[in-house]
């Protein structure tokens, strides 16, 4: 039963939690917290669909909760449900107004806590599954330029913090036009799909980003490796992409081929991503110039590696 949704309850009452446990914990993977402090932990390092939160707690109440679940990146997507015993108009609307999805009143009618519970998680598994769509590039399965758009800074303030080296890659399909204009864009779609599938393939780590640009370019973003490590990677790529012995245009070269421009530095909190980015791009351009299917690299201090080994 591992791919039920997890819902969390946050109630004081060890026997009105328990309650709405023994209700949902035939459908759901229930976890429980009896303060708001823990509650809040487990919201910020659980991936729940559905908090229900008890408005009458000691210390920081229901909506005091909510208030912060609201303020955090990782927890304000999570639809929640309120619990009050307090039939009032107010409550209702003052924690509808704060951003709760629902209220649930106690005592509780186990059919309507079921529906309500069950309304939301799909409405939230929904969402999700939207969200997941609008940031995965529908012809090759990885991320798009909108997902990278999110990522890139997020990756970068994160070198930053942990002082980590990062590397920024530009990734181009030598002489792509000539290959669709030859074989149709058919043909062309596939290639891009092969090249993409390629990639992935060696950059498979937690701290490695890859993403579709647009048309025939890629991105990558490479956390933790130094520039020698990170440009002797991108040759191996480079190669498999050329081991795939995908016939191109006898006046392109016998195999289609991809370029790669990058730079490595260890980022500071006065320097800019998109300088970077533009330092990758000139890269790139020069592994154009030198006679494609190449990798050109440079260094924070400008200087370019070129092909080293």
């Amino acid at each position: 039963m591992g791919n039920r949704e997890k819902i969390l309850i946050i109630d004081d009452s060890s026997v009105q939690a328990d309650m709405l446990r023994s209700i949902l914990e035939g459908d759901y993977d229930v976890t429980v917290a009896h303060t708001a402090e823990s509650g809040l932990h487990y919201a910020r390092v659980g991936d729940f669909a559905l908090m229900l939160v008890d408005v009458i707690m000691p210390g920081m109440d229901g909506f005091g909760l909510l208030r912060k679940l609201q303020e955090e990146v990782v927890t304000s997507h999570v639809p929640v449900i309120l619990i009050t015993s307090l039939a009032e108009a107010e409550y209702e609307e003052r924690g509808l107004v704060l951003g709760a999805v629902d209220y649930i009143t106690k005592p509780y009618h186990p059919p309507i806590v079921r529906a309500r519970v069950n309304t939301h998680v799909k409405l939230y598994r929904y969402r999700t599954q939207l969200e997941r769509q609008s940031m995965v590039d529908p012809m090759t399965g990885i991320p798009n330029r909108r997902s990278y758009d999110l990522n890139c800074h997020n990756k970068w303030q994160e070198a930053i913090r942990f002082r980590q080296p990062i590397s920024l890659c530009m990734f181009d399909i030598d002489r792509f036009k000539a290959y669709n204009d030859t074989f149709g864009h058919p043909a062309g779609d596939g290639v891009i799909c092969s090249v993409a599938q390629t990639v992935t393939e060696y950059l498979r780590r937690s701290t490695d980003y890859f993403a579709r640009y647009g048309g025939e370019e890629f991105v990558s973003i490479i956390i933790g490796s130094d520039a020698r490590t990170a440009c002797r990677q991108m040759k191996k790529i480079c190669q498999a992409v050329e081991n795939l012995h995908i016939p191109h245009t006898p006046e392109a070269g016998q195999w289609v081929t991809i370029s790669i421009g990058g730079v490595t530095l260890v980022p500071e909190r006065e320097d800019s991503y998109d300088t970077y980015l533009k330092v990758a791009d000139t890269m790139l351009y020069d592994a154009k110039r030198f006679g494609r299917n190449r990798v050109v690299w440079s260094t924070a201090r400008m200087e370019e590696l070129g092909e080293f080994e």
